[in-house]
């Protein structure tokens, strides 16, 4: 890339929101800049790459591959996550190649080197010739699966692979101590709780959208026709998070009054009260009393992502058979809203090969989460 056209399109970024422009076209469709993205944006910090429930008891494991990376993530026998590189340190044959339990070891399939669910390396056969299954050259301690730092935080498992980031609890501690109040177990009923949306988009255009309520009245009427721009407030934590909430959440109920059991403990404010942040990089969150999601974004390509959405309830029973129908109307709902949101986010990715486009303005009132969002992916790309 040529630095000079890289600090002069980013500058513009950094400008505080009435005057700032957006990221330019390249940075959606130009292969050079999603590389950027991949190393300086999503390596260099926490970003999330699964989810702790795929992997729900000891010796369970779930690769995933992330940017190119091969990952697996691993429970392992004392009931913490890990992820590993998903590699044998031998010939760098990939180990897991789908979910499922390990049992005894995780044993590569070329020359049968096996690990233990916590990377230690505990056969090597025949390194050493025929009959002789350890060889001086080949330390054992030195040659276990390589562990990628990782965290879980509402159930999202993040990593940070470049090992250069502040840790989790640090570098996000001010979203974790603004939904303190949901630190509970989190529940999740399986299919009918998820789905997954392939966008024809860059990334970024997801967060973006995910950010402000601006366009509620146009691309969401139904969800407006209670939740009005009014009703909405601006959440925003520089390089680290911003959104919005509603201080009129509408909690859903059954034809018999049925309604999703609370979180215990919650303060007067969630009687109404939700909110909606996207953590930077690529994972947007959504709290409400009685259930919470998250949104995985997943880039593919410059121009494609895959939405992982999974619905969580706060009270156990929520999850039981007894809610089926409820919960069914609730994914229901959700993934409507999501797909209002597609033709936006596929809109302005076509958007994007305008040679004329500058990156685009802000509202200074309704747009500043947004701009926080494209300041921090300026920051990153300008280091």
């Amino acid at each position: 890339m040529d630095q000079r056209l890289t600090d002069a399109d980013l500058s513009r970024v950094l400008q505080p929101v009435a005057t700032a422009n957006g990221l330019s076209n390249r940075h959606y469709i130009d292969p050079a800049w999603f590389e950027a993205d991949r190393e300086r944006v999503f390596f260099d910090n926490w970003a999330g790459i699964g989810f702790a429930k795929d992997v729900p008891e000891n010796g369970d494991a779930k690769p995933q591959t992330f940017l190119g990376q091969p990952l697996v993530i691993i429970r392992g026998r004392d009931g913490n996550v890990r992820v590993f590189q998903n590699i044998c340190r031998h010939r760098g044959m990939i180990l897991v190649r789908e979910p499922g339990r390990i049992r005894g070891a995780i044993r590569c399939a070329y020359h049968s080197w096996c690990y233990d669910l916590d990377g230690a390396l505990k056969a090597t056969p025949h390194v050493g010739g025929p009959g002789h299954n350890a060889h001086e050259a080949i330390r054992r301690d030195e040659l276990g699966l390589i562990e990628v730092r990782s965290h879980v935080w509402r159930d999202v498992v993040f990593v940070n692979i470049s090992g250069d980031a502040l840790p989790f609890e640090e570098a996000h501690s001010k979203a974790v101590d603004r939904w303190k109040e949901f630190e509970m177990p989190l529940h999740h009923s399986g299919a009918d709780s998820g789905f997954a949306l392939d966008v024809a988009t860059n990334w970024k255009l997801a967060v973006e959208n995910y950010c402000e309520s601006y366009h509620l009245p146009w691309v969401h009427p139904g969800l407006n026709s209670y939740s009005r721009l009014e009703d909405h407030y601006h959440i925003e934590e520089p390089g680290a998070f911003s959104g919005q909430g509603t201080m009129v959440y509408r909690q859903m109920a059954g034809e018999n009054g049925q309604v999703f059991g609370d979180a215990p403990k919650l303060g007067p404010k969630w009687d109404t009260a939700a909110e909606y942040i996207a953590l930077y990089p690529n994972v947007l969150f959504g709290v409400h009393r009685d259930h919470s999601f998250a949104i995985l974004l997943e880039p593919i390509s410059v121009d494609r992502t895959i939405e992982h959405v999974e619905i969580y309830y706060h009270d156990e029973a929520s999850v039981g058979p007894g809610y089926q129908a409820l919960r069914n109307r609730n994914t229901t709902q959700w993934k409507e809203v999501f797909e209002e949101d597609v033709f936006v986010v596929e809109g302005m990715q076509q958007g994007r090969h305008a040679v004329d486009f500058d990156g685009g303005r802000f509202s200074p009132v309704m747009d500043s989460p947004t701009h926080m969002f494209h300041h921090w992916v300026a920051t990153q790309l300008a280091r």
